[in-house]
């Protein structure tokens, strides 16, 4: 019934009809189609990366371009649609709808229309909410069923500020961040947390951190506070604390923090507990001080009851980027593990702001040993030797290496994991935690202003970032950023570390011990020069999108470049069962049941930043009748 299966996020379910003794005998069963796909205007842009839910006897999805549709569970056949005619030109980073919510209105609420209702989020910064049994606006809440979340935002253009996670609804109310486009100006659109009621629409309240004073909107069409750090994936909720946890990014450009204020540094990269009744914070836990490496909270945060020697404790599961993962008790934030606060390197172009040290888990971490120049690789000997001269002329000093303008920087683990938003899945009877993570370092450098103008980088306001480049303006500050993610060869397009670069691995719960951990995703659509190599080996491919585990001791999970789904043994790592996919599996899946049978369910839309084909698929599997 909502994103990540419950709103506790645990992306478990207790099905088992389908178990590691009969996996092997899946077959596909239906597929749909949405029949979104890219124009000659969002061409090279499409990342759908969306998870249905499952209510009743539909399927709710929502599409690359927000077009919502219900299909029966059963057979696939589409019960509905609603398209909320999202323009093309407001397509930020890429066409993104991760989920939606569903909400049920209490017998004693005033809903004329609408008793069962699904909600959106756009790319064009609006909420939808349309009743989930005829698919038609729901009148009652906003102006005919929408809300314009571009409200006191101020100045924006198309593409800059989107919806791209599902809303978590708590206590009857909607809450919702929203995605601010990275690298562009230091004057962003806020990252201002709000609230709406369910039912209406009606601003509830909204946590502006720059004003904690107010709870409402700014008076008089005022602006909220630009720049700040914003909640661009999932949160998860609470209905009895009526708490909701905020994973936040960070302040509008990542790569220099010299003009932040101390509010940003109190809550860039942090994982901060709302009260839903009042939108206050209750406690916030930073994950990373000073945050210059682009290392917001992308994964959506995991609720359990965890396990202690005293008994289970109420706990948040927080995975991040650069690989540590960390568990609070969701009451107060404090960790059940301890936090070591370690000296990291110095230097870079803000010395003086740099923050002496950062908070590594005691619980688990996801990371690997340091790179070494004899880590640089290539597909030839010739390659081998670029990337180990690239590797000389970096400055790296380890994690945290500081942002340079002179030379390259190696950022690892990089922007992209670590854990990124498909998040960890986490099954409480068995006591294992299952994470898929990528394992590759960005090689970046700040480039001073004056060059960054010769070169034309420009912001997105003044018609955005040069062609061909993967380089941010960050206006407003000294230095824009070039990023090379996943460090490649700028012949080959090979990285320049070896293989694995992505991962699967199983934690004890209890402990936050390794059980097994296996690199995965083989190298058939993967080569130099982007000419796929067709070779069935298991290399450990890059992977986005999360994993599913169900109580037949399976997990099951795409992410991985070489389009395939897979259910892995949770006990062995192995894998047991696999299917080709007609696109790339960058989405995380799901699983129901309908009339005694199980059925498992995944939205391949491929992923433009992944470089796998695009789709508009929605395919079912079970087991023969």
């Amino acid at each position: 019934p909502a994103y990540g299966g419950t709103d506790l996020a645990q992306r478990y379910s207790p099905l088992d009809q389908i178990n590691t003794s009969n996996v092997a005998n899946l077959k596909q069963v239906w597929i749909a189609h949405t029949g979104d796909l890219p124009t000659a205007e969002t061409k090279n842009k499409f990342s759908p990366e969306n998870t249905p839910l499952k209510v009743n006897d539909s399927l709710y999805v929502c599409s690359a371009m927000n077009i919502i549709i219900a299909y029966d569970a059963a057979s696939g056949k589409e019960k509905w649609r609603y398209d909320p005619k999202v323009p093309g030109k407001a397509v930020p980073y890429g066409a993104t709808c991760r989920g939606v919510a569903y909400f049920t209105a209490p017998a004693s609420a005033a809903a004329p229309d609408c008793k069962t209702r699904i909600i959106e989020g756009t790319l064009d910064a609006r909420l939808i909410a349309v009743d989930a049994e005829t698919g038609k606006p729901c009148a009652s809440f906003g102006d005919n069923g929408q809300v314009d979340v571009n409200r006191n935002i101020g100045q924006s253009v198309p593409g800059w500020y989107s919806i791209t996670a599902p809303p978590v609804i708590v206590r009857g109310i909607i809450v919702t961040g929203a995605q601010v486009r990275d690298g562009q100006a230091e004057d962003a659109p806020s990252g201002v947390i709000r609230g709406y009621d369910a039912i209406t629409g009606k601003l509830a309240w909204a946590w502006d951190m720059g004003h904690p004073e107010r709870v409402g909107a700014p008076p008089d069409n005022g602006v909220y506070t630009r720049g700040t750090p914003n909640m661009w994936t999932a949160a998860a909720g609470d209905e009895q604390l009526g708490y909701v946890y905020l994973p936040l990014g960070n302040s509008s450009v990542d790569y220099f923090g010299g003009n932040r204020k101390d509010f940003e540094n109190k809550y860039n990269s942090s994982i901060v507990a709302l009260d839903v009744t009042t939108g206050k914070p209750v406690w916030s836990f930073q994950t990373v001080h000073y945050d210059l490496w682009d290392y917001d909270l992308g994964s959506q945060p995991s609720l359990v009851d965890f396990p202690t020697e005293n008994g289970t404790v109420p706990a948040v599961v927080v995975p991040s980027k650069q690989g540590e993962i960390y568990v609070l008790d969701r009451r107060n934030g404090k960790s059940l593990f301890p936090v070591t606060e370690k000296p990291v390197p110095s230097g870079g172009v803000e010395p003086e702001n740099l923050s002496k040290t950062q908070p590594f888990s005691g619980y688990a971490t996801l990371v690997k040993p340091p790179l070494k120049p004899s880590n640089a690789w290539g597909a030839s000997a010739l390659d081998q030797l670029w990337c180990r001269i690239q590797f000389r002329q970096a400055s790296y000093k380890g994690e945290y290496t500081p942002p340079t303008s002179d030379q390259p920087f190696i950022e690892y683990p990089g922007y992209n994991g670590g854990s990124d938003w498909g998040s960890v899945a986490i099954d409480t009877k068995s006591g294992i935690l299952v994470a898929n993570y990528n394992d590759i370092p960005n090689y970046n450098r700040l480039i001073p202003r004056a060059e960054a103008d010769k070169m034309g980088v420009r912001p997105i306001t003044e018609g955005g970032d040069l062609p061909g480049t993967e380089a941010g303006a960050q206006a407003g500050s000294p230095y824009a950023i070039d990023v090379n993610a996943g460090w490649r060869n700028a012949v080959t397009g090979m990285p320049c570390v070896a293989p694995p670069y992505g991962w699967l691995r199983a934690i004890d719960l209890k402990t936050g011990k390794t059980l097994w951990d296996e690199p995965f995703g083989e190298a058939v659509n993967n080569g130099p020069f982007g000419i796929p190599s067709n070779l069935p080996v298991t290399i450990g491919t890059p992977n986005n999108g999360g994993p599913l585990i169900t109580a037949g001791g399976l997990i099951f999970i795409a992410a991985t470049t070489d389009s395939t789904f897979r259910a892995i043994d949770i006990h062995t790592g192995k894998t047991v069962w696999k299917a080709a996919l007609p696109a790339g599996g960058q989405t995380t899946p799901m699983t129901y049941e309908v009339n005694g049978r199980q059925y498992v369910v995944l939205a391949p839309g491929g992923h433009h930043f992944m470089e796998t084909k695009v789709g508009d698929q929605i395919i079912a599997y079970a087991l023969p009748k």
